[in-house]
């Protein structure tokens, strides 16, 4: 898919994907903007908690040469899942729940990255932020080699709530951070579990670090320091993976 062929322009076509059930990944607004149809679409989008953002319209401009009405939809390549359905239906099959959160990790290449590493370590589902995160384009969905369409992703506007509902549900939820003083392959990851990890520039947000049941970190010995989020991600991905199947036996 193109990006002229992913995005949908002007207030009506766009009320009407929304009205049909389209999955719509965010909703660019002209700034200035009141008319009462505007205002109408204004009140459907933030019904269907639909991530927005107000630009001027030399950005919109960049997308379409078409009468946008100020009004650019971008969409999404994938269909979102819900995590609140997901959970029970893995405890009624006899899964130990396996989970990965991310917090804003905005690059859609490593992303897509996180997500194949995600569906060959056997995560059961993504759970991302509503806002704040990398669109899942094309671009993610080829950077996965197409593991986004394998495996179940979810957003929500309220990570807060979302890892207390996972807590609630018998979830412990590990973040993954430079601050934390145990190492990964020190933690059990065997029960059910929710890894979070965060983008490389500032990390797990402290509103949902405070929130978690434990913390780990990965050593390193460098003098960088740091590591790429998706190379992180599988590191430890990948323990829990050895831990959850390794019997023993060769």
């Amino acid at each position: 898919m193109s990006e002229t062929e992913s995005i949908i322009y002007g207030i009506r076509p766009v009320m009407e994907a929304i009205d049909n059930g389209k999955t719509i990944d965010k909703i660019l607004l002209q700034k200035g903007l009141s008319s009462a149809l505007f205002k109408e679409l204004f009140f459907v989008v933030r019904q269907n908690k639909i991530p927005f953002q107000y630009v001027p319209s030399e950005k919109l401009n960049r997308y379409t040469r078409g009468n946008h009405q100020g009004v650019v939809a971008m969409m999404s390549s994938i269909e979102y899942g819900d995590i609140y359905s997901i959970i029970p239906t893995l405890y009624e099959t006899g899964k130990v729940p396996f989970l990965l959160m991310l917090d804003k990790v905005t690059d859609v290449r490593n992303v897509g990255a996180i997500a194949r590493s995600a569906e060959c370590a056997g995560v059961d589902a993504i759970i991302l932020p509503l806002k704040g995160g990398a669109q899942l384009n094309e671009d993610a969905v080829k950077s996965s080699a197409g593991a986004l369409h394998k495996i179940p992703v979810c957003r929500h506007s309220n990570l807060v709530e979302i890892i207390t509902f996972l807590q609630e549900s018998g979830i412990e939820v590990v973040a993954v951070t430079e601050k934390a003083e145990n190492t990964y392959f020190e933690k059990d990851l065997k029960k059910p579990l929710c890894l979070l990890m965060g983008n490389e520039y500032e990390g797990i947000a402290w509103d949902y670090l405070r929130k978690c049941d434990a913390s780990i970190r990965i050593p390193m010995v460098g003098t960088i320091r740091s590591l790429n989020v998706s190379v992180a991600t599988g590191i430890v991905l990948f323990e829990a993976e050895r831990q959850r199947n390794y019997n023993g036996t060769d």
